[in-house]
């Protein structure tokens, strides 16, 4: 399988719980919608948690970078499943408005998206 990986960053004017809350009611439900037309197979979020004992971690890595709100992760079955939905009259529309929909709550030019492919070192 091969996924898009985008680490999230919100818009200015934001806060974090308008972010999640839109994210996770309005944005999510969109991606639902058209994950057909775009031969979606699996689609996650994952929500920035910020609790002080977990701090440590990230501090005692000198992580500089200024945290992303949350990633999604989206899957598909190879590359050419992916050109195949976008090759579509459906799969256009659906990205056009997946896309639109992101202008009203992630700052793009400071997110971060690529595609990957994932080797999974051990699973319980």
């Amino acid at each position: 399988m091969i996924k898009i990986v985008f680490c999230l960053r919100r818009r200015p004017g934001l806060s974090g719980e308008e972010f999640r809350r839109y994210w996770l009611g309005e944005h999510a439900e969109l991606v639902r919608i058209h994950g057909s037309a775009l031969r979606i197979r699996r689609y996650t979020q994952s929500h920035t948690i910020d609790d002080p004992p977990l701090s440590a971690a990230v501090d005692a890595r000198g992580c500089t970078v200024e945290p992303y709100e949350g990633v999604a992760e989206l899957w598909w079955d190879s590359i050419d499943d992916i050109v195949a939905a976008g090759s579509t009259p459906e799969g256009r529309a659906a990205g056009r408005a997946l896309l639109s929909d992101e202008h009203h709550f992630i700052d793009l030019q400071n997110s971060a998206i690529f595609y990957a492919e994932e080797h999974v070192i051990f699973s319980d």
